[in-house]
This record gives structure tokens, sequence and C-alpha cells, in this order.
């Protein structure tokens, strides 16, 4: 039977890294913390800066790795504070390049950048992004990479991920694992030439060759979309962060009051689940039911459950199911 333990050789190597390879490790990231779209196209992590020293339980330090696991720690928990979560990591580890066909991921992830930068005109668009998962689900993505989805996401068939500054929208709110921990891969995505996704889109491949990927917003984007086609040759997980999350004064609230049954402002949450149901994709619901169960077992807040909800269904599906609501109750009055 296999194990849900980490596979030490995924994740960690015992390759000596020299001070100039670490001065050049610490640039792959300063864009984590200072600006979040920089990105050298023309720089591939190389198989010899692949090594993580340090074992699982080891906080985020790894020698030379130190600085940038500093800055990786930092900017998930300052991200995830500003949605009202208070984070503590854990442990970071970086994943290990040096097997045969490791490398062989990494070398198709150099070329297929590079291709994608030929195509758009010297600009592969190569982003930072978060991939949240329980730690079963991210131990077969870093053994046999990432598998079709068995249903429709929020914005049609593909890989979803968020921006660096936006790691809640890849929380996995029910993939906690047996020590409370949850799990987040920090990667390198090409994405090339964008377009907009429409929530409850169909989609599953980029709709004509101008395009390369997806996102919800082209202005500022909340959910990045790889196509399935492409999920293991333009996405490199880079990284795995561990941490425990939890909202702001969760233990206070609930020693002064019981949980409130989560109500929108004129219907029950219930049924309004129910409602939303009708025009959903069934990954959508089942992420608003989970965000439900969630905020039921104080793991969140209802600002940032509302918040959420809105964020995956659009606030004109819900203004018009509301009022739809509303106006059958006013009927039978």
């Amino acid at each position: 039977m296999c194990s849900e333990k980490f596979d030490d050789n995924l994740i960690s190597g015992s390759n000596h890294v020299s001070i100039e390879k670490r001065s050049k490790k610490l640039t792959l990231f300063e864009d984590l913390v200072y600006d979040s779209d920089a990105f050298d196209s023309n720089s591939c992590p190389s198989d010899c800066e692949s090594g993580v020293s340090g074992g699982e339980n080891d906080r985020y330090s790894d020698g030379g790795g130190q600085e940038i696991h500093g800055m990786i720690a930092k900017k998930l928990v300052s991200s995830l504070s500003s949605s009202g979560l208070d984070a503590r990591v854990e442990g970071i580890h970086r994943i290990d390049f040096s097997s045969f066909t490791s490398r062989a991921k990494l070398q198709s992830f150099c070329i297929y950048s590079k291709a994608v930068e030929m195509k758009c005109n010297g600009d592969a668009n190569v982003k930072y992004a978060w991939f949240g998962a329980s730690k079963p689900e991210i131990t077969a993505i870093l053994s046999h990479g990432f598998s079709l989805p068995t249903s429709k996401g929020t914005h049609g068939y593909g890989v979803h991920l968020s921006p660096v500054d936006h790691p809640v929208q890849s929380l996995a709110l029910d993939g906690a694992d047996e020590n409370g921990l949850m799990h987040m891969l920090l990667c390198r995505v090409i994405m090339g030439k964008m377009e907009a996704v429409l929530c409850c889109s169909d989609q599953y491949n980029p709709s004509c060759q101008e395009f390369d990927s997806g996102c919800d917003d082209l202005a500022s984007p909340g959910r990045y979309i790889v196509w399935s086609s492409r999920m293991n040759t333009h996405i490199l997980p880079e990284y795995v962060i561990s941490f425990k999350a939890s909202s702001y004064n969760q233990e206070k609230q609930r020693k002064l009051q019981p949980p409130r049954v989560p109500r929108s402002d004129w219907m029950p949450f219930p049924s309004l689940i129910a409602a939303m149901s009708k025009f959903l994709p069934r990954d959508a619901i089942q992420s608003i039911s989970k965000l439900h169960s969630a905020y039921r077992k104080q793991k969140v807040t209802r600002h940032e459950m509302i918040r959420r909800v809105r964020d995956i269904a659009g606030d004109k599906l819900l203004m018009g199911i509301i009022k739809s609501y509303r106006s059958k109750t006013k009927s039978h009055l």
C-alpha cells in the first residue's frame, strides 16, 4: 500500500550549492516580495539548484535557501492575512529535479517556455501561482503530474491556479492532513497570451491559436486557467508549502457565542445553495458547500465565506436568485 507521506526523493536532494549558485537561486524569488509580475523568461531553474537541505519537519530553513524560504513564507502569510486568515508556515520543501524523469520535466518546461516566448514576441508571460490540494493529491502530482479534471471547474475544464497575491483562492478548506496542516504548491506557469474565460464556461482549450491560457479577469486576475492539454508542460511545481491557517479571533469568537446559521439577506443559505445548483457546475457547488461547512465549523469568517461565494457565483446570479426567492415568498403571504 502506498504511503501518504511526502516522498523525500521527490522533494529533497543531497546536492551542495555554492554561494554563487545560492545568489542565483535567490533572484528567482525576489519578485515574490517586490513584484509579482516580474520574471526573466530566459532563466529556468537549473537541476544544480534543485536540492533542499533539511528534513520535512524543519521550519523553512535549508542553509542557503533560508532567504528564499523566508520570502515565500512572508508572501503567503501576508496574502492570507489580507483575507482575514492567521497563517503559520510549518515547512517549505523545494522540488528535486535530479532524477532523469524530473529533469526531463524541467527541460520540457524550459523548451515550452522558449517556444511560447517566440510565439508571443519575446514574452512567455511566466507567472508564479499557487495550487492547493490535499496531501495525497499533492503527492500524486509530484509523482505522476496533474491528472485530467473529473468535473468542470468554475471557469472551464483545466487546472485552476491563483496568482501569488491571492493564495486564498487555492486554499483547500477540507484538505488538512492528520496533523492539521494544509498544503500548497508554488509553481511557475507559462501563461503566454491569456483570454478571459466566463464563469460556468464549458471551454477546455484556447478559443483560437492566438491564445495560450485563460483567466477570470484580464485586468485583475484572481484565477489562472491552464487547459488540460498543457497542464504538464506549462506548469512546473517548485515548492511544497505546509502551513496552518485559521480566522482571526477564532478562539475568542468560539467562546463568546455559538456559530450563527449563515443566511443571505433575504433567504436561508442552504436554499441559496440549492438554487445555485441549477445554474453552476458541480465543482462550483461543491466549493460553495465546503465554504458553508467551513463556516459552520468556524474555520472561516462569515465575511470571508460571503466574499468567496460572490467570487464563485457572481453578483448577477446571486441577486437574480434572491429576488426570485423574495417574490415567491411575498406571493405566499
